[in-house]
């Protein structure tokens, strides 16, 4: 089927085919086969070509896809409000990975400084060179923040991660009449194509219950969000137990727990494109022009998080963190009589907690060391789901 999309500039062609080059080349110097999370890592983090490694926008009205901060400064002063709690018993440090635009820490700086809360250390760890150089030019007015290109060794304070886990490259398995295949990407003349090939029993131990699941049941695991939960709680421990200071991660995204990401009817699996805010599901669609993701599966990045050390502090939706962390009493700082300004903000909160837009496909995990969430999520939670 021909996609209906805007049509690319010339020089956003020619880098896709640059790009396409890199990654052919790759595919042939591994035997004619590479995995689909090695298309994903090249085609959204290839230097200078990838889709995050690039020049071109990627956020906001003129970007792809727009992300909570870019809605409404609410989402971030909402954080703020629960960071200021949460530092309060752990350390005045903040790490965030993937700031997008930079927009996320301004708004959480900014009103973590209106609330006499001090920051001794906002970390941003951002693999995008174009995006490092908005974060540099948003965040100009705060000393404080500082670009990391790595996990540091140990931390004590807060994590955020918004929109982070989907990005991370996922596997591809197919259940087939002769078992579990990897999809993974090969070449034909002038064109990308999938090609599987059999599965390393490891890849699919994430997936329960996999003899109910029917042949050609096609879906995505995630050995490198996994990683990269492993990493976190690494770092997390190690910060208790070199100061004695807790810490908690807050990693928001959209997904579900492993009984509802692994359900019979979603048989396709998840991974979904967005370029020029049309969302559409073909990964090998100009490869370096278009963002490519899939839905999280929490419960495995919850089992990993306790694996490591970390205690399952909350699971619950966006919709529910939002609003028992008090973005409703942020949204009447502005009257309801200043129709001009309260308007907006009240249709992008709308947005954000509604169960048919943002309010339930995303959720919330926080996990944590030696660090309780404030009992007013109690009520919320969905742990239990996990």
């Amino acid at each position: 089927m021909q996609l209906q999309l805007p049509e690319p500039s010339a020089d956003a062609i020619s880098a896709s085919r640059a790009l396409q080059t890199l990654i052919a080349n790759d595919i042939r110097h591994n035997s004619g086969w590479i995995s689909f999370a090695r298309f994903m890592e090249l085609a959204l983090y290839a230097p200078s070509l990838g889709y995050y490694s690039g020049g071109a926008t990627k956020i906001g009205k003129d970007g792809d896809f727009t992300t909570a901060p870019e809605i409404t400064p609410l989402f971030g002063q909402t954080l703020a409000h629960v960071a200021a709690e949460l530092m309060g018993k752990t350390a005045p440090q903040i790490i965030e990975f993937g700031a997008g635009t930079g927009t996320l820490a301004r708004d959480i700086l900014t009103e973590l400084a209106a609330m006499n809360v001090p920051v001794h250390r906002y970390s941003i760890v951002e693999l995008s060179g174009e995006l490092r150089a908005r974060q540099k030019n948003a965040l100009r007015g705060f000393p404080q923040v500082t670009w990391l290109d790595q996990f540091p060794a140990a931390f004590s304070g807060v994590v955020i991660g918004n929109e982070v886990l989907d990005a991370m490259p996922a596997h591809l398995v197919v259940k087939t009449g002769q078992g579990w295949k990897e999809r993974g990407i090969g070449l034909a003349p002038k064109k990308f194509v999938y090609r599987d090939r059999p599965c390393e029993p490891w890849l699919i131990e994430q997936i329960p219950q996999t003899e109910l699941l029917p042949v050609g049941y096609l879906t995505e695991v995630h050995p490198i969000s996994i990683s990269f939960m492993k990493s976190l709680a690494e770092i997390m421990c190690a910060g208790y137990e070199s100061t004695s200071q807790g810490a908690a991660a807050i990693l928001i995204d959209y997904g579900f727990p492993a009984h509802e990401y692994y359900l019979a009817q979603r048989s396709q699996g998840t991974l979904m494109c967005h370029y020029r805010h049309h969302a559409h599901d073909d990964p090998l669609y100009l490869p370096g022009l278009q963002d490519i993701t899939a839905h999280v599966d929490f419960t495995a990045i919850a089992r990993t998080a306790i694996e490591g050390g970390l205690d399952l502090l909350g699971y619950m939706s966006q919709a529910a963190f939002l609003l028992e962390a008090g973005i409703g009493d942020l949204l009447l700082r502005t009257l309801p009589t200043d129709r001009l300004r309260y308007l907006p903000q009240a249709n992008a909160v709308q947005k954000l907690t509604s169960p048919a837009e943002m309010g339930e496909l995303f959720k919330v995990l926080v996990v944590g060391k030696n660090v309780q969430l404030p009992a007013k999520f109690d009520r919320s939670d969905r742990s239990h789901r996990l």
